[in-house]
C-alpha cells in the first residue's frame, strides 16, 4: 500500500502491522527552511522571541549541551529576527569542529562553556537570579525550552485534526516535558502518548506541572535502551528502513526511538482497534551531523538518512 500524502505536513504511514491492528498512523511533520528548527523547537521559542521583542530586550539566553538541537534552534531563529543569543554549554572546553556549535556560531551564538557541577544549576532560582543580573537585557529560557511560554507555543499545534478525520491518540518523543504538555493542553479530545526518550524520575512531574489541569496524557518509560543518546544496532536499522520505505529521517536519539517505541506498542495491540494514531515528529535532524562526527553512525548511514528525495 502507497503512503498517502496529501499536504506538506501531513503524511500517512501506512504498513501491515497497522493493517492486522486495524489502525491508521499519520505523521505531522511541520516544514522549515532549516532542519534546526523543525519539529517542536520554533514552537516552544514562539512566545519567548515575542516576549523579547516586546520588552525591547536584546535576545535570548538559554542553555544545552554541546550536539543540543534546542542551542541550534535557538541561534537560527534568533539570527532570523536579527536578535541576539547566548548559549550556555555543558562542556569544559567549547570543540570548535563540533558541527552543532560550528552551527550556533555561524548563526551569531555567543557560545559560553560550564562545568557539569555548573549547569546542574541551570534551574536553581538564585543562580539564575545572578544570571539574569548579569545579562538583564536577555529573556531567559530553560534547557530544551520547556517553560510555561514554550508550553504555550506547542499547545496551538492541532494534531487531532489529520487529514482523513480524527486522531484519538497523538504520540511523540518525550525529553523536557514541555512538548507532551503543551500536546495534552492543545489536544483535549485526544490521549497524549509520550515517549521517555531519557531516564529521569522527574519527567512525569515536570509534565504535571505544565499541565495541571490536563489528564488526557500518560508518559511510557521503557523504551529508553541505555539512556539518553544512546543507541544500538537494530534501532539505527529501524531508522533505516523507515528512511526507504517511507522517504522520511527519522533520528536514533529522538524521533526513531519513539516510532520504534510505537511499532512495539502497535503489535503489543494496546491500541483500540479502528483507532487513528498521530505521530509528531519533533525534528533533531541536525543531531544526525553530530553522531557522525563522534563515529556514532557511519559515513554510508548518514548519507543514507539524509539523502535528498
Amino acid at each position: 500500500m502507497m503512503n498517502k500524502k496529501p499536504a506538506n505536513n501531513w503524511q500517512q504511514i501506512c504498513d501491515p502491522l497497522f493493517d492486522r491492528h486495524q489502525l491508521r498512523l499519520w505523521l505531522y511533520q511541520a516544514a522549515q527552511p532549516f532542519d534546526a528548527l523543525s519539529g517542536n523547537k520554533q514552537l516552544k521559542l514562539h512566545y519567548p522571541l515575542k516576549m523579547a521583542q516586546k520588552q525591547g530586550q536584546k535576545g535570548i539566553l538559554t542553555f544545552g549541551g554541546a550536539f543540543s538541537n534546542h542551542l541550534a534552534a535557538t541561534a537560527i531563529a534568533c539570527e532570523q529576527l536579527s536578535m541576539a543569543s547566548i548559549g550556555l554549554v555543558r562542556t569544559d572546553q567549547l570543540d570548535t569542529e563540533n558541527p552543532t556549535l560550528q552551527q550556533c556560531h555561524a548563526s551569531g551564538m555567543q557560545l559560553l562553556p560550564l562545568s557539569r557541577t555548573e549547569y546542574r544549576l541551570r534551574n536553581h532560582p538564585d543562580w539564575l537570579a545572578q544570571l539574569q543580573q548579569q545579562y538583564p537585557d536577555f529573556v531567559i529560557v530553560p534547557e530544551g525550552g520547556s517553560s510555561e511560554l514554550g508550553v504555550q507555543g506547542v499547545s496551538e499545534l492541532n494534531l487531532t485534526s489529520t487529514p482523513d478525520g480524527n486522531s484519538q491518540f497523538i504520540v511523540s518523543a518525550s525529553g523536557s516535558g514541555g512538548t507532551i504538555a503543551g500536546l495534552a493542553l492543545g489536544n483535549p479530545n485526544a490521549q497524549v502518548v509520550g515517549i521517555a526518550v531519557v531516564k529521569d524520575v522527574t519527567l512525569q512531574q515536570k509534565v504535571k506541572h505544565f499541565c495541571q489541569q490536563a489528564n488526557n496524557w500518560q508518559l511510557i518509560t521503557g523504551y529508553t535502551g541505555k539512556g539518553y543518546g544512546r543507541f544500538d544496532a537494530k534501532l539505527l536499522q529501524f531508522c533505516l528502513d523507515f528512511r526507504q520505505r517511507h522517504q522520511i529521517t527519522l533520528e536514533p536519539v529522538y524521533t526513531g526511538k519513539a516510532m520504534s517505541a510505537l511499532y512495539q506498542l502497535i503489535a503489543a495491540g494496546i491500541f483500540p482497534r479502528g483507532s487513528t494514531l498521530t505521530f509528531f515528529h519533533t525534528g533533531g535532524l541536525q543531531g544526525l551531523a553530530g553522531l557522525r562526527y563522534r563515529g556514532l553512525i557511519a559515513e554510508a548511514d548518514y548519507k543514507a538518512l539524509t539523502a535528498s528525495d
